[in-house]
């Protein structure tokens, strides 16, 4: 019975399979919804009725009330809506740096997983040589040189140039996970029929075996977001970052360093978001890990 139901079953497409697998995972869920619910407030940030740049000394360090639901910080600015502003420069960074290490990482470890040899080896010293360096020292030297260039996109407080300074040391994962995908993929039947009719190299890597490696360079790119978003906040913290009076959690923390004893709302809500959106994207990418593996046996009643 359970077999003639799954023979008249109508197939399921790709998408629905992996929500499908997704959804099972409570973690990811639940990490889904707490995105969902912060990127909704960066959005509506704007509506709030106090401006996150104009001081109000006399409201200056006031706690949680209903009138500002986070208090207020030394200065007497709403930390409700400091708080989303900044989540909106952090979680644009976040993308931001994204987008690099994969326009980085994925050509390298394609081209290196895909033709191997003398290519491979060159492609791999240069990622090992980028993996040596001690990144937190390297980033702060690249954000202090990067923000003296006089370029138009390049100053103190762009969002462009933490995002470059990030991106350019946390393409490596990508780049050897890619090469990973390609050595294992290259050797399969599909590729090898594509290379037996002629199919151009170019072809092969990008319509045949990169979509197939499409499942592991999401997952990584969910990591990679919380790393810069983490990156970001430390820079920030540190002062090599975004400056103030521009908002970002990390800077946030930084001035809520001589308060936080006594004030500690001021250094519990910045710390809070910042916790929340790196666990939620862990679970996210745990759960697109999980819907995403091919090879992954779900022990749940219904899959198949």
């Amino acid at each position: 019975m359970r077999e003639e139901n799954h023979l008249t079953r109508p197939p399921e497409s790709i998408t629905s399979m992996v929500w499908r697998r997704f959804r099972r995972h409570p973690g990811a869920l639940a990490g889904l919804i707490v995105l969902s619910i912060l990127v909704l407030g960066v959005a509506l940030i704007p509506l709030s009725p106090y401006d996150p740049d104009i001081s109000n000394i006399p409201d200056r360090l006031q706690p949680p009330s209903r009138e500002h639901p986070f208090g207020t910080d030394p200065l007497g600015r709403d930390l409700f809506t400091r708080v989303f502003y900044g989540g909106r420069i952090s979680l644009s960074v976040g993308l931001m740096v994204v987008a690099i290490t994969l326009f980085i990482g994925v050509p390298v470890g394609a081209i290196s997983g895909y033709f191997g040899g003398w290519v491979d080896n060159v492609l791999m010293r240069i990622t090992d040589a980028f993996l040596c360096l001690p990144s937190l020292l390297v980033l702060i030297l690249l954000s202090a040189i990067l923000r003296e260039v006089e370029l138009p996109l390049l100053h103190q407080n762009s969002v462009v140039t933490i995002s470059l300074v990030i991106g350019l040391l946390s393409w490596m994962p990508v780049a050897r996970l890619v090469r990973a995908s390609f050595l294992a993929i290259r050797e399969q039947e599909f590729v090898l029929a594509a290379q037996s009719v002629g199919a151009s190299d170019l072809r092969i890597i990008v319509r045949h075996i990169l979509p197939n490696a499409a499942g592991p360079i999401i997952v990584e790119s969910t990591l990679e977001m919380a790393y810069a978003i983490m990156e970001e906040s430390g820079l920030s913290f540190l002062g090599f970052g975004i400056q103030p009076p521009t908002p970002s959690w990390g800077n946030l923390l930084g001035d809520a360093q001589q308060h936080m004893t006594k004030y500690p709302w001021v250094a519990i809500f910045p710390g809070l978001m910042i916790f929340l959106t790196i666990i939620a994207i862990n679970y996210v990418g745990d759960g697109l890990r999980d819907a995403l593996d091919p090879f992954k046996i779900l022990k749940r009643i219904g899959e198949v």
